[in-house]
C-alpha cells in the first residue's frame, strides 16, 4: 500500500522501520490503550521477521506526515472480505490535530477498493478520543464488553467493538 495525500504518506512497513516500530511498541504511553502500559517488550529483529512475512492480506503500515514517521496502522483481511484494522498516532505532537481522521479516511477508502465489505476494530472503552473519531467516520458500536480482560498490570479493561460498512462511511479527506 502506498497512499499519498497532501502532507500524508501511508506506506508498507519495511525492514528498516523495525527500529522505529520497536521504539513505539515498547513505549507504555503509546501502547497502554492496547493493554500494554509497560510496552510489549519486543525487539527490532523480531519485528523484521514479522515484516518479512507480511502479505497483501495482512501487514503493518507506516504513517508519515511531512516526511516524519508519526504512527502506524495494520490490517488483516479475511477470505470473506472482512477487514480488521488498528491505528496509532504514536508521536504525541501529532495527536489531536485531525491527522488521524484523514489518515483513517484514506486507509478505509483503500481497503474498500481492495474489496473489503466490512471493516471492524476494537478499542478500549477508556479511549474516548478514538471512539469520537471512529464514530465521526461512520463506525457503529456492535458490542461493549465490560471488564472482559486484564492489561499486563492485571487491571480490568473494557472493550468497544466497532463495525463499518461502505454505506455508513464518512470520509474526512
Amino acid at each position: 500500500m502506498n497512499i499519498n495525500y497532501k502532507d500524508i504518506l501511508i506506506r508498507n512497513a519495511i525492514e528498516s522501520d523495525a527500529k522505529q516500530l520497536e521504539t513505539w511498541w515498547n513505549d507504555g504511553s503509546v501502547m497502554a490503550h492496547a493493554g500494554f502500559p509497560d510496552g510489549v517488550h519486543t525487539n527490532a529483529e523480531r519485528i523484521r521477521k514479522q515484516i518479512e512475512n507480511y502479505t497483501d492480506k495482512k501487514r503493518t503500515l507506516i504513517i508519515e506526515y511531512k516526511d516524519i514517521p508519526i504512527g502506524e496502522m495494520n490490517y488483516e483481511m479475511s477470505d470473506d472480505k472482512k477487514c480488521e484494522i488498528g491505528i496509532k498516532i504514536c508521536e504525541s505532537d501529532y495527536q489531536e490535530r485531525g491527522i488521524g481522521r484523514v489518515v483513517l479516511s484514506l486507509f478505509i477508502e483503500e481497503l474498500f477498493s481492495m474489496g473489503a465489505n466490512l471493516i471492524f476494530l476494537t478499542t478500549n472503552l477508556k479511549n474516548k478520543r478514538a471512539q469520537h473519531v471512529y464514530e465521526k467516520l461512520g463506525f457503529k458500536v456492535r458490542e461493549i464488553q465490560y471488564d472482559s480482560w486484564k492489561d499486563q498490570r492485571g487491571e480490568l479493561q473494557s472493550t468497544v467493538f466497532y463495525d463499518l460498512t461502505k454505506e455508513n462511511f464518512v470520509s474526512y479527506k
